[in-house]
């Protein structure tokens, strides 16, 4: 007796034999019972998935001893001879080699005739999607309304290229991909009849390698037998598809995700020189962050992930301070590549750029938090907004009183630092520090406030003009408050910050009047004071700026520029950079 192929040998004879195919085989064996048959049935899906099969036990069921009936016996001769294939009343067509018009013909003409000794006569086209156009439109009017005693089952894998008016003549069942635990399972019980020993882990890899495909994998197990024996183990299921083994891949991913690009591209170069399938690799990496993500979404559940118990601890344990978002942007690298790899003709270098466009990825800092942090600057967060930022700024250097001063005799006390926010640090003084300090008065307060403003604006010309927009309320010694007229208040976030703190309680300083602390509010302007206009503002934060072209002497008789706007200052102004470094971008030019 010949040799049978596994596939052959251990093709499902029921509908309960089918893996994988429930929502499939329930409907058919419902409608078998409750005597609901259709005249016409289109099965499409994957290879490997069962179509032609289901079509077969379908057929049997149709035409069973006493049918149609779902539990037919074993040895009912009806069933048996379709599945030997000599039944005159099933016939199996191939769609690709009886594809014209003459041969549609011919099965108009056979199908009036009844069927020679069971209930129905039964017509299964395999691929069908290859009929022509003109043997589709030959086949309407037969298939719309055939004799009582004929029943079409057509298969295919490209549903697409069917006519849609063949398509609605159809009941369509849609046969998915197997999941890799089904085939597991299934693959194992064949082992053990066959007397074969076998790894889990082959197992696993050979459904892997057969893409949901349960005749694919039977296809491999039968070929692993012959090259390897009654023992299988993972490192020939590896050798004979080029899989990457799952330890391999796990190392890769750990790469990725803890930004080491030396051992990612090392990594790669291993698997690589090992002759696997770099396209493949990709694949496999895409697949594991997807089963990241529905780690993730599902509240790090395991519910939807078809993976091995090995791959789902290292799930679980690789997603610790994962989030969704960096598994996503992860995954559009990766699908990109996948789709670059079809023309490339040097696969490895474009995996190897994926690779640290994936770290790259994983470590991004997304626009949404980048504009969130720029809001912060704003309202005068920046102090936390530059903690998050992905770089942290140079430190400041001293300012020029501090640095001319002779250092302070060392304290042997460990240095505290006052844990509450800079914000909460500016709020009025206590009753002590009022006591202590002496208040200054109305005219003093003006002639103070405008050499602040002009000190100020020799060291940071941008300030000066939100400065001009601002009047002094008060000032006591200890606490100068400075408001912003509701006309301006929208300004007032763009000058709270703790850089322009420091510049102006340095400035002060270098007035006399050390220890003081800065605060802004909203305020109304007294009474007969000038509010600078827009240009007016501009202009005179501009003073003392060298000057190019032609020049006019300001109000300090300082020559000015003859425009108002200097982007030298724009440049130089320190939201402005701090946005730069967020950003990690340049100006490339500045206009008023």
């Amino acid at each position: 007796m010949s040799y049978q192929v596994l596939a052959r040998k251990y093709r499902p004879q029921r509908f309960e034999d089918v893996v994988g195919q429930e929502h499939v085989t329930r409907t058919l064996a419902n409608a078998i019972k409750s005597g609901r048959i259709a005249h016409a049935y289109l099965f499409t899906g994957p290879r490997g998935t069962g179509k032609t099969t289901l079509a077969r036990i379908f057929a049997k069921c149709l035409n069973a001893t006493d049918g149609p009936r779902v539990d037919f016996a074993d040895d009912d001769p009806k069933a048996n001879e379709i599945t030997e294939g000599r039944s005159l009343d099933v016939l199996e067509i191939d769609g690709a080699s009886n594809n014209g018009v003459e041969q549609v013909r011919d099965l108009r003409e056979t199908c009036q005739y009844v069927p020679a000794s069971s209930k129905f006569k039964i017509y299964i086209i395999d691929e069908v999607h290859m009929l022509t156009t003109a043997a589709f439109n030959a086949l309407l009017k037969t298939l719309e309304e055939p004799p009582a005693h004929v029943k079409f089952l057509f298969a295919t894998t490209d549903p697409e290229k069917v006519l849609a008016t063949i398509l609605s003549r159809c009941q369509r069942f849609d046969l998915r991909r197997i999941p890799i635990p089904l085939i597991v399972s299934h693959l194992g019980e064949i082992a053990k009849k066959e007397g074969i020993k076998i790894e889990p882990e082959a197992l696993h890899a050979i459904a892997r390698g057969a893409d949901g495909g349960m005749r694919d994998a039977e296809s491999t197990l039968d070929q692993l037998i012959s090259f390897c024996g009654d023992t299988i183990v993972e490192a020939d299921v590896l050798s004979m598809f080029g899989l990457a083994a799952q330890g391999q891949l796990l190392a890769l991913v750990e790469a990725i995700l803890s930004a080491d690009g030396t051992t990612a591209i090392r990594e790669l170069n291993q698997l690589a020189t090992g002759g696997k399938d770099l396209g493949r690799l990709v694949s496999d990496l895409l697949n594991h962050f997807r089963n990241f993500m529905l780690f993730l979404i599902a509240g790090r559940k395991a519910d939807q992930i078809e993976a091995s118990e090995a791959e789902l601890e290292a799930i679980r344990r690789q997603a610790e301070g994962l989030e969704v978002e960096q598994a996503r942007r992860i995954m559009e690298v990766l699908a990109e590549c996948e789709w670059k790899l079809r023309d490339a003709s040097s696969k490895k270098i474009v995996i190897e750029i994926a690779l640290l466009k994936a770290i790259e990825a994983r470590h991004a800092v997304s626009i949404d938090a980048v504009l969130k942090q720029l809001n912060a600057l704003r309202s005068g967060g920046e102090g936390a907004a530059v903690a998050s930022a992905p770089k942290i700024a140079a430190p400041r250097p001293a300012p020029a009183a501090l640095r001319e001063s002779p250092p302070a005799p060392a304290d042997p006390r460990p240095e505290t630092r006052d844990p509450r926010p800079e914000s909460l640090l500016t709020s009025a003084p206590t009753s002590s520090e009022k006591s202590s300090a002496p208040a200054v008065v109305a005219d003093d307060i003006e002639a103070l406030w405008r050499q602040l403003v002009e000190a100020a604006g020799r060291a940071r010309p941008f300030v000066k003009t939100y400065l001009l927009e601002a009047h002094p309320v008060s000032f006591d010694g200890r606490l100068f408050t400075i408001g912003f007229d509701p006309e301006f208040s929208d300004h007032m976030g763009l000058v709270d910050n703790s850089k322009n703190h420091d510049l102006l309680t340095t400035k002060l300083r270098e007035l006399g009047h050390a220890t003081v602390r800065i605060k802004f509010i909203e305020a109304e302007a007294p009474v007969g004071r000038k509010r600078p206009t827009p240009e007016e503002a501009s202009l005179n934060s501009m003073e003392g700026a060298p000057a190019s072209g032609e020049a006019k002497v300001g109000k300090s008789g300082k020559v000015v520029p003859e425009s108002a706007f200097d982007p030298n200052s724009f440049k130089d102004d320190p939201l402005i950079k701090q946005a730069l470094e967020i950003f990690k971008g340049q100006i490339v030019n500045v206009r008023s």
